[in-house]
Order: structure tokens, then C-alpha cells, then sequence
């Protein structure tokens, strides 16, 4: 009461009971562990931040440019999709069909006419007919909710990135190939053990040779069929004269040796471990995973959009599309203080990017983003006292860097005309007298 209710302008298009723009796997694949494998990797490539940027004339990082293009990288890439989705769906149709296409659906301006547009919304396609300058591609609308093919679309706007592993995951003889082929045998056997038969053989107290013999025996066989199945415990009766074998045991084949041999070949060949699927992998696993598997498939996405969704007058301007990771994400909470101490003295990392890596808060202090060694507290260019000179108090046989011990006595500041305490390193020992009596 007294709140108005939202009025929503209702929705137009086709309705479904199921997401339509969820692309659907090839046959098997779903039912396989190639699922996990896909979506394992999938997901890590995901993980790593891609972003529109500008880069120096070494090509180092420099700043972000806020654009459309960006924000389709980095947080909205369509209406249904965020930009991890939108990577991990591009990653996972890649693998599956073995290229995927990367389509411009929003643009500010007509690409057509002009190559200075701006993409505001992308979508991943699938490449159903290859044409020398085109491509038909299978593409989802979101405006009628069907699955529609753009015919004849120029591939100079559409980022058709190829599957790295081409060869390892989508040739007809490739390793994972035939593990899929070995997979479905598996889950077939499975299936005809599940089904509920007893494989049962009858041996019938006469010879059946002809036709009259062969349907006495049909007729017996069915018979004992009708006495299980209508039995309320399954038991059925037999002459004295039959004999009934069952055969309890399949034969015996090899088929979970060659399974467990084209696994491991194919965790070798895309370099991962079953410790990577499980999440138990040691830090240097991961790093040769990261730089084996993970790289290459960014690399492949990133280059291929920087191609084609940036002109060469863009490149030239120092344009880019780059990838990134977080370095300390695989880093024990153990080892991160050491780290951060080694990054903060060395002047590489400020306090308040360490706070950020690690989940605290920045600190509202100026200092706080210096690149500066906290360790040192003099200024830039002053040579720093022992502790005992910097407060004018010295004890005797204190020994200094110049390998011989002096003594220094108190005195007060009114008994100061050489103003010791205003001195530099080197006046001072002209003053002070060593003492090699000892």
C-alpha cells in the first residue's frame, strides 16, 4: 500500500523456456570429461583482464582508453553477457567447433561506410560457410530471440580467432578425438549393462535343426520371458532336461588402458595435470600451465582483435589491446608480506597498490602512493649518521667504517662552538681524534 508498482512495457520477441543464446555442444561432448577439460581452461582464460589501451612508444603500458570497445572487454560485452561470460563462451565455442567468430553487433556508426566506429555490444558466432572475403556466420539476435545466419558478412569485421590446439583437439585423428570415440564406446557398454537384460542361454533337451524344432524353442524362450517378467520376484521353472547359463562376465578388452593412455597424452600435449583440474597443483605446475596453455589462447583472442577491431591509423597512434593477469593470485599469504617488502624497497610497487593486491583499502595519505624506499630516511643525496652521531652522543670503542674506534664526549649545546651536530660525515672526522691507544 502506497507504493506504485513498476509498469514494464512488455517484452516482444520469441519466448523460451531455456536460455537461446547458450550455443549447444557438439554430440558427446557434454556427456565426457572433454566438458571439464573445456571449461577448466575456459574459466582461466577468463580470469585474465583484457583492455583497450594506449601504449608508449616502447610499447608499454600507458593508460586505458574508456571507450565502447572496452567496456565490452572489461564489464558489459552484450545485454545477456558480461565480459568473463562473453571470454569463457568465445573459449569454449573455440574449442569445440575449432575457430570461433567475434561479431560487431552495436556499433555508434555504420562499419560498412566508415572504419572510425566504436563497437558497443559483440557476441560470439559460429562460421557455418567459408567464403573467400565472407563468412556465413550463425549469430544470435537479441532483438526476435532466435538464432539467426548473417550471409556474405566481410571478414575484415569479424575476429575469427582459430583454435591454438587445432591440431591436439579438432583434427579427425587427433588425440582428444579419439578419446572421444573411446569415451562413447565406454558409455555404450555401460548402457547395454544398465538395461536390465540377464543374457541368458537356454539349452533345450533336442536338437533344433528344423523348422518345427525352431519354433518349439522360440515358443520355449518366450515363455520363460513372460514367467520373469510376470513373476513378482522374477523366478520362472524349467524341465529337468534344460540347462540355463548365464553369462555373468563381458568379455575382456582394453578399451580403460587405451582411455587412460590417450588421457594422459592429451593432459601432456595441452599441457595440464589432473592436479590443475582438481585444484591441488603446486605453484610452478601452474606457472607452466599459465604459459603453456593459458597465453597462447589470449595471445590468439587479443591479436586477432587488435587486427580487426582497430584500424592501422589507430595501431599507429599506439592503440592495443592487451592482456593481463594478477602475478600474487597464485602466491601463498604466507610468502605475500615478504614479497610486498621486496616490491615496496626496490621502488616498484607503493604501499597503496600492495593494500589493493592484497584486499585492503588504500590509505588516504600522500606518501602512501610514493615509489620510495621506506628503509632510507634521509633525503636524496645526504649521507647518513650512525644513530649515535645523529643524537651527538657516542660511546667509547664504538667502532666505524673506517675500521679504527673513536670516542665522542657529551656536550651540552650551549658548549658547542664547532656546531658538531650541524656536521657532515667527513668534517666530523677531522674533529674527532681516533683513539689507537686500546
Amino acid at each position: 500500500r502506497g507504493r506504485d508498482r513498476p509498469n514494464y512495457a512488455p517484452s516482444s520477441g520469441q519466448a523460451s523456456a531455456f536460455r537461446p543464446d547458450v550455443v549447444r555442444r557438439r554430440y558427446g561432448n557434454e556427456r565426457s570429461i572433454i566438458t571439464a577439460i573445456y571449461n577448466r581452461i575456459a574459466i582461466d582464460v577468463a580470469s585474465n583482464k583484457i583492455e583497450h589501451v594506449k601504449v608508449d612508444q616502447n610499447g608499454r603500458y600507458a593508460e586505458t582508453v574508456p571507450d565502447g570497445l572496452n567496456n565490452c572487454l572489461t564489464l558489459e560485452a552484450n545485454i545477456d553477457q558480461t565480459s568473463r561470460a562473453f571470454i569463457q563462451d568465445a573459449v569454449h565455442s573455440m574449442f569445440d567447433e575449432g575457430c570461433v567468430a567475434i561479431i560487431p553487433v552495436d556499433t555508434d556508426l555504420d562499419p560498412s561506410k566508415t572504419t572510425s566506429y566504436d563497437i558497443q555490444s559483440m557476441r560470439v558466432g559460429k562460421v557455418v560457410q567459408w567464403k573467400p572475403q565472407a563468412v556465413d556466420v550463425e549469430l544470435y539476435n537479441d532483438h526476435t530471440g532466435k538464432v539467426e545466419t548473417l550471409y556474405d558478412f566481410p571478414k575484415r569485421l569479424a575476429a575469427i580467432v582459430p583454435n591454438p590446439f587445432y591440431s591436439v583437439m579438432n583434427e579427425p585423428n587427433s588425440i582428444l578425438q579419439r578419446l572421444l570415440r573411446k569415451l562413447n564406446i565406454l558409455d555404450a557398454i555401460d548402457e547395454q549393462r544398465g538395461a536390465g537384460k540377464l543374457d541368458l542361454i537356454i539349452q533345450l533337451p533336442y536338437v533344433i535343426k528344423s523348422e518345427t524344432r525352431k519354433k518349439q524353442a522360440e515358443e520355449r524362450r518366450k515363455d520363460i520371458e513372460m514367467q520373469l517378467s510376470g513373476s513378482k520376484y522374477g523366478i520362472a521353472y524349467t524341465e529337468a532336461t534344460e540347462r540355463i547359463t548365464q553369462l555373468n562376465r563381458p568379455v575382456e578388452n582394453n578399451l580403460m588402458n587405451q582411455i587412460k593412455y590417450l588421457m594422459e597424452t592429451l593432459y601432456s600435449q595441452l599441457g595440464i595435470t589432473p592436479e590443475i583440474l582438481n585444484g591441488t597443483a603446486s605453484e610452478e605446475a601452474m606457472m607452466n600451465y599459465n604459459k603453456r596453455t593459458i597465453e597462447p589462447i589470449l595471445a590468439a583472442i587479443t591479436d586477432e582483435m587488435k587486427r580487426k577491431f582497430l584500424t592501422k591509423t589507430a595501431r599507429t597512434q599506439g592503440h592495443s589491446i592487451m592482456f593481463s593477469s594478477e602475478p600474487f593470485r597464485l602466491v601463498p599469504i604466507s610468502k605475500v608480506a615478504d614479497i610486498a617488502e621486496k616490491f615496496v624497497g626496490n621502488e616498484i610497487l607503493s604501499p597503496n597498490e600492495v593494500r589493493s593486491i592484497v584486499g585492503f583499502k588504500p590509505v588516504a595519505d600522500a606518501q602512501a602512493d610514493e615509489l620510495r624506499n621506506r628503509r632510507l630516511n634521509q633525503e636524496s643525496g645526504e649521507q647518513a649518521l650512525p644513530p649515535a652521531l645523529a643524537t651527538n652522543q657516542g660511546d667509547a670503542g664504538e667502532e666505524y667504517q673506517n675500521g679504527s674506534e673513536a670516542y665522542v664526549e657529551e656536550v651540552p649545546p650551549e658548549e658547542d662552538p664547532d656546531n658538531i651536530a650541524d656536521m657532515t660525515m667527513e668534517e666530523f672526522n677531522k674533529t674527532v681524534k681516533p683513539n689507537n691507544t686500546a
